[in-house]
Order: C-alpha cells, then sequence, then structure tokens
C-alpha cells in the first residue's frame, strides 16, 4: 500500500485527507459532462426539437414515450415494427425508467414532450460524466489515490466509441451498460478486498460475527444491485458474470497452490449472485424460455448456477485442505465438474445447453454473412476483411491502447510476485473485454474503460519508479501557507518533471486531442431527407388502425398478431426501420433489430427467407412481388404496401444488402479506369429491384408507382446512370434524384384492347414528381396471334382519392397509347389502379 493512501488516525483527519480528491473527481467529472453536452446546439434546436443521433436512441425515446403513456407498465411487444410479426423488446428496463423516473420528477407528474424529450438528450452525457467515479475508485485501490485520478481523466475525455455513445442526443442504453458494469466491477473489487483484509471465514457468517462481515457483506450487496442494473439495461449482461466466473476459478486455483483460504472469495461470490438472482427475477418473461436477448429463464439459471459454482467451489477447496489433496488436481476437478454440468445441462434442457455453448459466438466470433456488415459488430482489427489499427487507434489512441496491453503483462507478471485478488480481477476482466472487440467493435466502449485504469496504472508505475510517493509526503509536511509553494518546489527533482511530462504527453494529451474533434461534430438523426419523408408518410398514408401508445399483448406461440384489416408494412432496409415507425407512424417490415431482413443464415443452399433482402435484390417485378405477398401469410394481404428507397441503398450500401442473401457476387465488375481499378455495377445489378425503382424511377413496372420524392442531393446515383448509359446503352437523364423515394405497391389498372396480331402496344405518360422533376414511364406488349393485348399500370391520371394515399406525384396527363399508326388517350382512375379494374380501349 502506498504511503499516502494509508488510512488515518481519525474520521477529521480521513475527511481533510480525501477531499481534495474528491474535489479533483468532482471537476473531472463536469469537465466529462462539459465535453458530452458541446455539440448541444446541433442537437436541440429552437421549439425544444431534438434530433437524437442514431435510429436505436429514436427507439428508446419511443418506448419511453409509451412507458410515460401506461406508466408503469412499459412495452414488452410492439406490433408496430416487424409487420406482420411484431418484435419483441430486447433493451432491458432500466434505462428508459431512470428517464422516465427523472421526466415525472422534473414535470411533476404531468411532463410535457419538450422535456422528456431534452431529458433524453441530455441523459446518456450525465451517465458517461458520472463513470469517472467508479474508475477512479477501480484505480486508486489498484495503485492508489494518484492511478485513481489518471484513470478518471482518462475515461473523461476517452475517444471512440466509450465517447460517442455518451455524447448529447445518443439516448441508447450502451452508457448506461458502461455505468453499471464498471461500478460492478467496483464493489465486486472492494467486496474482494475487504473479506481478504478481515480474514472473513463462512463460520463467520454462522457465528454472526458483524463486525466482520459488514464492510464485505455491504459491497458484495452493492455488487449485487449494479449487477443487476447492468442486466436490466442490456439482456447480455451476462457477459460480466461470465468475466467474474471465469476470475473466480483462476483465483481459487492460485488460493489452493498457494494455500491460502478463499472463502472471503466464495463469500463474495454468493452474495452478489443471491442479491442479482432476486432482483432480476421479477422481469422474467416466463414464455420466452431461454433466450440470452430477452429477460427469460436463462438469466435466472446462470445467476443461480454463478452462485451453486461458488459454492461448490468453495466446498471443493474445504475439502482439498481437510484431505490434503495436492492441489494440482483441483484445476482437473473444476474442468471435469464443469463437463459434468453440461452434459446434465444438455439431459435436463437441450435449449439451455445450446445456448451456453453457442452463447460466446456472439461476442468473441467474427460475425458471418449479413450480420459482419453491420458496422458495430465488426471486428475492430478486421473491420473491411483485412487486418489494421485504424479503429483501435480511433477508439483508444495508439499509446493508450499500448499501455493497455503493457498493463496486462505487467499485472500478469504480479501474480507470480505478490498476487493480489483485485490486480487478478483486473486482468482477468480486461482480457476478455479485449477478445469482445475481436469479435465486435462496439464492445470498445467497455474496454475504454479497461484502457484507462490500465494506462492510469502504467503512469502510476512510472511515478513510484521517481519516487513520488516520498515527494507527496514532503508537500504535506512542509506546504503549510502558499508561502511555502517556492521553497517546497524546489524539492522536485528532475526525473520527477519528466515522469509528469510523460504522462501528460503520451497518455493524457492524445485522448484530449482524439475527444476534442467529437465536440464539433453534427450528431443529429434522422438526416433531413429521411425526416422529411417519413413525415410526408405519416401525413399522407391511410391510417393503419393502430394505438400508437398503447401496450399490446404479445400473440400466443405459433400465432400471428391480429392485424385489424387496415393495417399495412411499410418495405425499407432495416436501418431505417425505426424512422418509419417513430416519425412516419407506420409500421416497417425490417428494422434494426435485424428483423424482417429475411435472406440466408449460414449456407447458399437455404431457402431464401422473404424480406428485405429477398425483395431488394430480387431479379424481376414479378419475383419482388412474390416476396411481398410472402411475407404475411395472409392470401389476402401483402407483406407491404409502401415501399421506401433511398441513395445509399441503391448505391453505397446495396452490397452489404445482398450480403444476407449469402449471394453477393455478380452485381459488380472490376474496370480499369484513367489506370484506377474500379468496381462498377452489372447487369445483374440493374436487374434488381432496387435498382428499378430508385435508379429507373419503378419506370415500366406493373405495380410500383413512386408517390412521393425528397430533394436531390449528390451521391452516387449519377455514377450509376453514367455507367448504365455508357455500358448498356441506357438513356437515362444523369442528373441525381430525389434522396428518398416512395413507392406504392398497387393492383395495377389493367389496360385492354385489340390491335393486329403481334403488333406491338406501346403506353407511356411523363411523371411529374412533387419536387418538379419529370420522367417518363412507359410499358410495352405484343398482341397475341388474335390481337388482343392487356396492360397493367400503376399511375392514376385523376390524382387521389378522401382515405387513400394522398400522392403528389403522378402523371401530368393521360396515358398515350399507341400501336402502327393508331394513337388514344387512356384516362385511369385512382380506383381503377386500387381495385385493379379492367379499362377497355
Amino acid at each position: 500500500m502506498n504511503s499516502q493512501d494509508r488510512p488515518v488516525s481519525s474520521l477529521k483527519d480521513k475527511i481533510k485527507s480525501s477531499w481534495p480528491y474528491t474535489l479533483t473527481v468532482a471537476i473531472i467529472g463536469f469537465v466529462s459532462l462539459w465535453i458530452r453536452i458541446i455539440p448541444s446546439d446541433n442537437v436541440i434546436f429552437p421549439g425544444g426539437i431534438v434530433k437524437f443521433t442514431t435510429n436505436d436512441a429514436w427507439y428508446h425515446m419511443r418506448t419511453l414515450f409509451v412507458l410515460l403513456e401506461n406508466y408503469p407498465h412499459r412495452m414488452f411487444f410492439n406490433p408496430m415494427t416487424n409487420y406482420p410479426n411484431g418484435s419483441y423488446i430486447h433493451f432491458g428496463p432500466l434505462f428508459d425508467q431512470m428517464m422516465a423516473i427523472t421526466s415525472l420528477i422534473l414535470g411533476m407528474g404531468n411532463p410535457s414532450s419538450q422535456l422528456v424529450n431534452t431529458i433524453g438528450a441530455y441523459f446518456p452525457a450525465v451517465l458517461g460524466a458520472l463513470t469517472v467515479i467508479p474508475v477512479y475508485y477501480i484505480g486508486k485501490y489498484l495503485g492508489g489515490h494518484k492511478v485513481g485520478i489518471l484513470a478518471a481523466i482518462m475515461i473523461a475525455f476517452a475517444p471512440g466509441q466509450f465517447l460517442s455513445r455518451s455524447m448529447i442526443g445518443f439516448a441508447d442504453h450502451h452508457v448506461a451498460e458502461s455505468l453499471f458494469s464498471t461500478f460492478f466491477m467496483m464493489f465486486f473489487m472492494l467486496a474482494l478486498i475487504s473479506a481478504k483484509e478481515k480474514k472473513l471465514h463462512f463460520e463467520d457468517v454462522f457465528n454472526k460475527k458483524f463486525n466482520v462481515l459488514k464492510e464485505p457483506l455491504i459491497y458484495s450487496v452493492m455488487a449485487g444491485i449494479m449487477y443487476s442494473a447492468y442486466q436490466l439495461s442490456w439482456p447480455g449482461g451476462s457477459l460480466f458474470l461470465f468475466i467474474v466466473l471465469v476470475y473466480a476459478i483462476f483465483q481459487y486455483i492460485l488460493d489452493n497452490f498457494r494455500n491460502e483460504s478463499s472463502d472471503y472469495l466464495g463469500f463474495t461470490g454468493v452474495v452478489t449472485c443471491l442479491v442479482s438472482t432476486i432482483l432480476i427475477l421479477p422481469f422474467v418473461h416466463p414464455d420466452m424460455g431461454f433466450s440470452l436477448y430477452y429477460y427469460s429463464w436463462f438469466h435466472v439459471v446462470t445467476a443461480l448456477g454463478a452462485m451453486v459454482g461458488f459454492v461448490a467451489l468453495s466446498f471443493i477447496e474445504r475439502e482439498f485442505k481437510r484431505k490434503k489433496i495436492k492441489a494440482y488436481y483441483y484445476p482437473f476437478l473444476i474442468l471435469v465438474a464443469g463437463i459434468l454440468g453440461l452434459i446434465i445441462a444438455k439431459i435436463v434442457s437441450p435449449s439451455l445447453y445450446s445456448l451456453i455453448i453457442h452463447a460466446p459466438n456472439t461476442v468473441f466470433v467474427i460475425q458471418q454473412g449479413g450480420p459482419s456488415t453491420i458496422e458495430e459488430a465488426s471486428s475492430i482489427f478486421l473491420p473491411y476483411g483485412t487486418f489494421t489499427m485504424e479503429k483501435v487507434y480511433l477508439n483508444f489512441t495508439a499509446t493508450g491502447f499500448f499501455a493497455s496491453l503493457l498493463g496486462m503483462l505487467i499485472l500478469a507478471a504480479n501474480q507470480f510476485r505478490k498476487p493480489k485478488p483485485e490486480e487478478l480481477l483486473v486482468l482477468v476482466w480486461s482480457f476478455l473485454i479485449f477478445l469482445t472487440i475481436y469479435g465486435q467493435n462496439r464492445f470498445a466502449y467497455y474496454y475504454s474503460i479497461n484502457v484507462s485504469v490500465l494506462s492510469a496504472y502504467l503512469g502510476g508505475l512510472l511515478l513510484e519508479k521517481v519516487k513520488w510517493s516520498e515527494l507527496d509526503q514532503k508537500f504535506k509536511s512542509t506546504v503549510k501557507s502558499p508561502a511555502d509553494i517556492p521553497e517546497a518546489l524546489k524539492l522536485v527533482r528532475v526525473e520527477q518533471v519528466l515522469a509528469v511530462l510523460l504522462i501528460v504527453v503520451f497518455l493524457i494529451y492524445p485522448v484530449y486531442g482524439s475527444a476534442i474533434p467529437y465536440t464539433k461534430m453534427v450528431y443529429g438523426q434522422p438526416i433531413q431527407p429521411w425526416e422529411d419523408a417519413c413525415t410526408w408518410l405519416r401525413s399522407n398514408t391511410p391510417d393503419p388502425g393502430m394505438d400508437y401508445n398503447a401496450i399490446y399483448e404479445a400473440p400466443k406461440n405459433g400465432e400471428l398478431f391480429n392485424y385489424p384489416d387496415t393495417a399495412y408494412g411499410v418495405m425499407s432496409w432495416w436501418d431505417y426501420g425505426h424512422y418509419i415507425e417513430t416519425i412516419g407512424h407506420r409500421m416497417p417490415n425490417a428494422n434494426p433489430f435485424q428483423a424482417g431482413i429475411g435472406g440466408r443464415t449460414s449456407s447458399i443452399n437455404e431457402t431464401n427467407r422473404p424480406g428485405a433482402t429477398t425483395f431488394l435484390t430480387a431479379p424481376s417485378e414479378e419475383e419482388a412481388s412474390a416476396v411481398l405477398e410472402a411475407i404475411d401469410p395472409r392470401p389476402d394481404k401483402a407483406g407491404a404496401r409502401y415501399i421506401m428507397s433511398d441513395a445509399r441503398m441503391a448505391t453505397d450500401i446495396f452490397w452489404s444488402i445482398a450480403t444476407w442473401t449469402l449471394d453477393n457476387k455478380g452485381y459488380t465488375q472490376v474496370y480499369l479506369i484513367d489506370k484506377e481499378y474500379r468496381s462498377l455495377p452489372t447487369t445483374r445489378y440493374f436487374n434488381t429491384m432496387e435498382a428499378k425503382l430508385h435508379i429507373f424511377d419503378g419506370n415500366g413496372l406493373k405495380q410500383y408507382r413512386m408517390i412521393h420524392e425528397t430533394k436531390a442531393y449528390q451521391t452516387n446515383e449519377l455514377l450509376y446512370k453514367q455507367v448504365y448509359n455508357y455500358f448498356y446503352g441506357g438513356k437515362l437523364s444523369e442528373v441525381d434524384t430525389g434522396y428518398v423515394k416512395t413507392f406504392e405497391y398497387v393492383k395495377g389498372a389493367n389496360v385492354t384492347g385489340t390491335a393486329s396480331p403481334n403488333e406491338t402496344v406501346n403506353i407511356n405518360t411523363t411523371i411529374l414528381t412533387n419536387q418538379g422533376r419529370t420522367f417518363e414511364y412507359s410499358q410495352s406488349t405484343t398482341a397475341d396471334s388474335q390481337g388482343k393485348y392487356e396492360l397493367t399500370v400503376p399511375y392514376s391520371t385523376e390524382g387521389p382519392i378522401v382515405g387513400e394515399t394522398q400522392f403528389d406525384t403522378a402523371p401530368s396527363g393521360p396515358y398515350l397509347l399507341s400501336y402502327g399508326n393508331t394513337t388514344k388517350e387512356v384516362k385511369v382512375s385512382e380506383e381503377d389502379v386500387l381495385k385493379g379494374e379492367e379499362i377497355k380501349v
């Protein structure tokens, strides 16, 4: 223990000794908050308008408003997304409940929408700033006050995922995960330290030695509470229970080899797991069975299993000591017990066994197929399939990352010299979180905590090398008033100044320099075209007949939700599902829970399931329409009435869309252009439904009509049109068009008549969009041997009708039907289009 960390003689002295550090941590916390709220003008606008940062943040606000509308009941099943199946909400309840309680208190029981949105915007910044507290204490008990202060500074400015997810407007549960998991590790560490220092034994529990039990018990209970808070922020919180169990196994083995009692560890583990089990139990949904992603029996069984594990490991250790069994049998017995446990789980509950076996794959293994295209789910080292340190440096800085690796090596070496439980805990915790960022870079917001602590630990070791503790004591004994400071400065040695400079230059300045750019970014989402398109959708399409803020019961297993006849879906890529729901108040087929995507999971030989990827990559209109019809199993209903496409779907992310089918080859071809290899779209791409809709404006399609478009922006759409014109003889107008385009899937009016046998019949009209842009819609067919022809057209020439789509993109005049030397005008009513009526010419 460092000299400045020794217990002081009285409460008065203790307060006097600790208040400078408390004040320093408070200042660091306020600076951390300040950094996070600098971009407030880009998030909160006049009139209480808030632009949240991500689609999940918008969805959290959706669940928050439903919670406030029905308080204290929250939404668990939501039928207004993933139509026609609905989605179970895997978000933990705690994050929304904290915002709801804050809103109710500040709003005196009736908070306004403006207040709720403002609280939602600031909440992640506040939680991010509070994280300096547990980080300080972990650093303090690892290496003293100086390490704690340095760790707090490091996390206050830590860039990358941790900072971005705790910025104003990022109303998502990730920062709550970081805060509560760190508090959990802090209290668990304190419980271990306290219990070991007091030489706690299980006999103390039976003998009711409260003077020994009191402090470890309080810390262990708090650890259980914080683990529950973490788990109730994210169902996948079992990750940290796994970390503690791995640590415990190593600690039991080391203690057994050193012939030391591990009762302190067993007591801490049992109390922590018992408390967490009790607190999590009320939130379990029994009908979910064993699920990692929803609050199910899995979370109770794992917590109880961990508690039984601590009891068993402690019992076995005691038996080893009582019977004087050689220590090296202990790890072998643990291995055998673990294997037996898995065998029993497989026999008793195969679903639980499967979940336990495959759970690590969701965290530690690089994602394949469609999930590999999710940016936050890609490996931090292999984000593009090839090794790079770019994302590592962006998240931790180069010095911070390598300092964390060196810190882990030193902690590992310490286990062979003078081991401490808290050091082994930090080592195992850091190493396992390091493995998670190999699997998914999103977990960088966890590893930022470890980087901060380990970097500070390394800085603390440097200060110890230059005898900083001695200097600290000399200052305390010399400086009695400000006048003594100049004289005291003479005590500072050159190497101590250099050590501080090294810490500032290589640890503090890099994170500060990396954090500042985040304060200048524009965080508000969605981008304006999507907000405009969803706002238009809400006002100009029929009400689907759902109560937007109601709480609905989930359907029984195997049954569909009982939607009203007026319900319908909106097809788009999953990225935009929450915007369609929260801003448009309409029901997306796919959403950012990766629901409704369709496609294939593991093999090209699988059936290509109907969904967003299958529809957008469909090679013909007929196959695309078959997908829409297959999405809704009811024979008289299609899965979607509207389709929304943006320029990114048609260009930049189309490859990612196709990857979910496990068949993404052939959509591009590499050409050498101006001594540069470029990947350009091919015929296969231009035949897809996405290209037909966005690049070709739906020209020639029978049952799809554009009904609205937003303003045009400069995108790669222009390049794609140039490629089509140059390589495939197209005649597309080489301009950027509406960034977001909305289409309607209709039955289409059937134009019939007679011409000469086998004669080509053409029909066309000029479409005028709401942006004042015009494009040609045309279609052709060949009359049969008897001269009969039929053309199905999607546009009404007579305008919208009450109760249906109030489209603002439509023909500027009647259709022109032509064959041979004959040209006729054809007028089509909206009823004809919606009902699939026949129009005889």
